[in-house]
């Protein structure tokens, strides 16, 4: 017998692009595999498309627009060589929800690999150690509580006191300090696993990998950057990512099983899946920084990606197509 569904409590996530929302369906995905019983919600910004959100809306309870807020500390931002963290500051948004009394969220790199509704026993601000520094907390998966105050307070403290590392992290461990002394908001490790967690301490990867709930696929190159081989099914690894290899492949399983389905006819069926992502105009230019600041909201529309250069860029494809 399924559980009871529990309205007045939910998971969230954010998507900033149609890239980051491929990692938010198969994480909404995921939810509903190990049978969830909370609402799943999504916030997205303007550079989410209209088609995304359409499919968004077929995984998610609620798909809620709301506007960017940007750190502005690009001096910060630069000591983590990831400009892009800035735009994490959206993730505030999530303390409007306050039509939910308490919720979890969940980055959209993150994949729920076992039921982890017991989180909602949890109060504000409740988070696992972060594994560079585990006296500060992982934004990547934490229960709070939304309110208005506490927007009001984030936005105003962020203004004033700034962040360390410039993003979404920084701010919320400065602003929630009583993590680091409070026991009862410390959670599990096994609640936010970085994928990579295997080479900086493999044995103990081993022995408590059949108690993983959570993994976080951290770093610029995502499981949506990979390229999938149908013939065999299987994930085309990134040497250099680190990602952990069953993780990368039940992301892929997820999203050839249960989440391409959903986008019909807009998915093209290629041998690799990789270019459904953001790669779709740049595929194949090795401009890496290009692509990664493409996905993030940040395409030079009067310029390399304007609309006469994408167009001319579509014709060449589908000219090229034709001969084969």
């Amino acid at each position: 017998m399924a559980a009871a569904q529990v309205r007045n409590e939910a998971y969230v996530t954010l998507a900033t692009n149609d890239s980051y929302s491929l990692g938010a369906l198969v994480l909404g995905r995921s939810l509903r595999r190990v049978h969830s019983t909370r609402p799943l919600v999504v916030l997205v910004t303007s550079f989410v498309s209209a088609n995304m959100k359409s499919v968004l809306k077929s995984v998610f309870d609620d798909v809620i627009e709301v506007n960017i807020i940007d750190s502005g500390d690009a001096t910060r931002l630069k000591l983590l060589t990831r400009p892009d963290l800035g735009l994490t500051f959206t993730k505030l948004h999530c303390w409007l929800l306050d039509q939910y009394q308490k919720c979890v969220f969940l980055d959209a790199d993150t994949l729920v690999v076992k039921n982890v509704d017991e989180l909602f026993d949890h109060d504000e601000l409740s988070a696992s150690p972060d594994a560079g520094w585990p006296d500060c907390f992982n934004s990547g998966v934490f229960v709070f509580r939304p309110s208005r105050a506490t927007f009001d307070s984030l936005v105003e403290f962020a203004l004033t006191h700034g962040s360390f590392d410039g993003g979404d992290q920084g701010l919320l461990n400065m602003f929630f300090k009583d993590w680091v002394t409070d026991p009862t908001k410390r959670l599990s490790f096994t609640y936010n696993v970085v994928s990579q967690a295997f080479y900086s301490y493999l044995p103990a990867f081993l022995w408590f990998n059949k108690d993983i709930k959570i993994v976080h696929f951290i770093g610029p190159v995502k499981p949506w950057h990979h390229a999938f081989e149908r013939s065999v099914r299987r994930v085309q690894e990134q040497p250099t990512t680190g990602h952990n290899a069953v993780y990368l492949q039940l992301w892929w399983d997820i999203f050839t099983e249960d989440v391409e389905a959903l986008f019909g006819a807009q998915v093209e069926p290629l041998k690799e899946i990789g270019t459904i992502t953001g790669r779709l105009f740049v595929h194949g230019s090795g401009d890496v920084d290009r692509q990664t600041t493409w996905e993030e909201g940040g395409a030079d529309y009067m310029g390399a990606d304007s609309f006469s250069k994408i167009k001319s860029r579509l014709e060449e494809t589908i000219k090229n197509g034709d001969k084969k």
